[in-house]
């Protein structure tokens, strides 16, 4: 059976408009980032510089990194400086007084190593400011994936890692730090271009050979008596993980 699962590379177009709605729903996590003028923040899979930009409208020195290659030109085009490479491996030391993450790691499934990363480029007491996918989130999407994968004879390996609270209290313990907050927040999302066109950009890769198309339109029919109103409109089951913590 082949196995098939998420992209390693982003349409930065399609991010810029499917995914417009991820920028645009993180200015809690940003309150709770708080950057000031003058501050050296790292902003940990920064994508397309949307909220790497807005840290930088405060007088922070901002440094957006992400794996991206083609999300990072789309940053460097709003003039921020940025840099490419894992988060998993981050190799900075106590060069920030903040570090910033909106909607990435779950995208990189070794916490222990990010964490202790982001722990090591922190200057002492310095906080580490982040939301990623939760526990439980899109769980009715992933399940009719699975279901329609399956039926055409593809093993789905789904690599994200969605924590719950308690483990990632532990890892970020473990890792030095003091955790101030955190919590699993349901967060229903609206998606402006369909299922579609979510399933296009944030899961191509369970999509991308010769019967793709019919497996998208599969997995949305069977998502509509869950996901789609009346109208057409469609919402997205995510759940969030928010955390502030400090280094100790």
């Amino acid at each position: 059976m082949a196995r098939i699962g998420t992209p390693q590379a982003w349409d930065a177009a399609a991010y810029g408009t499917t995914g417009a709605f991820v920028p645009a729903l993180g200015q809690a996590v940003l309150d709770l980032l708080a950057p000031m003028a003058g501050e050296r923040v790292l902003d940990l899979g920064c994508g397309d510089g949307v909220l790497t930009a807005r840290i930088a409208q405060t007088g922070a020195d901002v440094l957006g990194f992400d794996a991206d290659a083609g999300l990072l030109d789309r940053a460097r085009e709003r003039g921020l400086t940025v840099r490419q490479g894992d988060g998993q491996g981050l190799d900075f030391d106590g060069e920030f007084d903040a570090v910033f993450s909106n909607a990435a790691l779950h995208w990189m499934p070794d916490h222990p190593s990010v964490f202790a990363g982001v722990h090591r480029a922190l200057m002492p007491g310095g906080r580490f400011a982040c939301e990623c996918g939760g526990f439980g989130i899109i769980a009715a999407i992933r399940t009719a994936i699975r279901a329609v994968a399956t039926a055409h004879g593809l093993d789905p390996v789904d690599r994200q890692n969605y924590p719950n609270v308690a483990r990632a209290r532990r890892e970020l313990e473990a890792a030095g730090f003091r955790v101030d907050s955190i919590a699993l927040i349901p967060r229903p999302t609206p998606l402006a271009d369909g299922m579609a066109a979510w399933l296009h950009t944030f899961r191509h890769g369970f999509f991308d050979q010769q019967d793709g198309e019919a497996m998208i339109a599969e997995t949305a029919t069977l998502l509509a008596p869950q996901l789609q109103d009346r109208d057409g409109n469609w919402t997205a089951d995510y759940v969030r993980l928010r955390f502030l913590a400090f280094k100790a």
